[in-house]
């Protein structure tokens, strides 16, 4: 009877250990400990400076009620957005209007290219001559989505890459308007590379399935880079933004060697604060060395995560977090930025490449 009990003692404490260790297992994506690191902190909902957003989507602006935008706005300090979804045609006039008649001064519109029907006779032309109206109707810029290079094909079905010969009349067209080219293309690297424990964008694509690329799909990633740098060289005339820091955020030296061979090349941090705040001393640097070619740019309307931005752009504190644990697990410091770079990245530098911002809103 005894070695029963013993034996039913044993099992039954085995289970219960099981069972708390079960209890006690918790998914990396759950786990989020709080710091019991005390330094001081500036929590910043407010820019030191009004700021022009140059990387902002709002699909709806023709119809839109534009003061749900103001009122968020005026709270951090944003004087001008730049929303790059303009369309084309009527979009664009109809967005123009809606400013005008309720917040003019406070919006700029860019255009966009419908590539539908490229490898047609005349067809890059034509794309260039529809720019040209829109930006007559009071688009500001063009924007270039990532589509081009992914999923953009010709009349023949084949992709279009970055660079093809047969858009150079649109470029060409932005460099005689004077009108800058924010141009989005590839994605962050470790999206091709393969999806296991050294990754450091697996959680975003554990919980984003559809983000994960490959060499098939539809390029490697180093092709795509290089046909955008291929357009910019070719094409020195035309001011060119690289949207989310070119995806070089994480290898400034890199960036900076292409920025030194570019001249026409700005960047927008956009979606990318992550990888400037882990690295403070060094893209503190790479700011004051480069502080006349980088705008300010968040891309997803998202108010309440602007507060990152300012806090790594504008203060020195040390190990906070940022507002999206899948698209970075670490903490954040900043780079405490002087009041001159700031100027510049906050609206000087984009007063100085798009056109017809109101200057009214902005310290000199």
């Amino acid at each position: 009877m005894k070695k029963i009990i013993s034996g039913f003692c044993f099992i039954s404490l085995f289970h219960i250990c099981l069972f708390a260790q079960q209890k006690s297992a918790m998914d990396f994506e759950k786990y989020e400990p709080v710091s019991t690191l005390v330094v001081p902190e500036h929590p910043i909902t407010h820019s030191r400076f009004p700021f022009i957003d140059v990387h902002n989507h709002q699909f709806a602006m023709p119809a839109m009620d534009l003061g749900v935008l103001i009122k968020e706005m005026d709270k951090m300090n944003m004087r001008v957005m730049v929303n790059l979804s303009g369309e084309s045609g009527d979009k664009i006039k109809n967005s123009i209007e809606n400013i005008k008649k309720n917040y003019p001064g406070r919006f700029i519109v860019f255009a966009n290219i419908n590539f539908a029907g490229v490898g047609e006779a005349g067809w890059g032309e034509a794309a260039a001559k529809k720019l040209e109206e829109d930006v007559r109707n009071g688009a500001n810029g063009l924007k270039i989505y990532k589509s081009l290079g992914f999923s953009v094909k010709d009349i023949n079905g084949n992709r279009v890459a970055v660079d093809d010969p047969r858009l150079d009349p649109i470029w060409q067209k932005a460099g005689q308007l004077k009108i800058p080219v924010l141009i989005h293309t590839a994605d962050p690297k470790p999206f091709w590379d393969p999806m296991d424990e050294h990754n450091e964008r697996w959680l975003e694509l554990a919980t984003h399935p559809g983000r994960k690329r490959g060499d098939d799909n539809p390029e490697p990633w180093e092709k795509l880079i290089e046909e955008q740098h291929r357009l910019f060289r070719k094409n020195k005339q035309t001011t060119f933004i690289a949207a989310h820091f070119g995806w070089y955020p994480n290898n400034l030296g890199k960036l900076s060697q292409l920025l030194d061979e570019m001249p026409n090349v700005m960047v927008e941090f956009g979606a990318v604060i992550a990888e400037l705040g882990r690295q403070p001393r060094m893209a503190s640097e790479f700011f004051k060395k480069y502080q006349d070619r980088i705008l300010f740019g968040k891309d997803s309307w998202v108010p309440e995560e602007y507060a990152t931005y300012f806090r790594v752009l504008e203060t020195n504190d040390e190990y906070f977090p940022y507002h999206k644990k899948y698209h970075a697990f670490w903490r954040m410091y900043g780079m405490g930025l002087s009041d001159d770079i700031l100027k510049k990245v906050y609206y000087k530098n984009a007063l100085r490449i798009i056109p017809n911002i109101d200057k009214s809103g902005f310290p000199d």
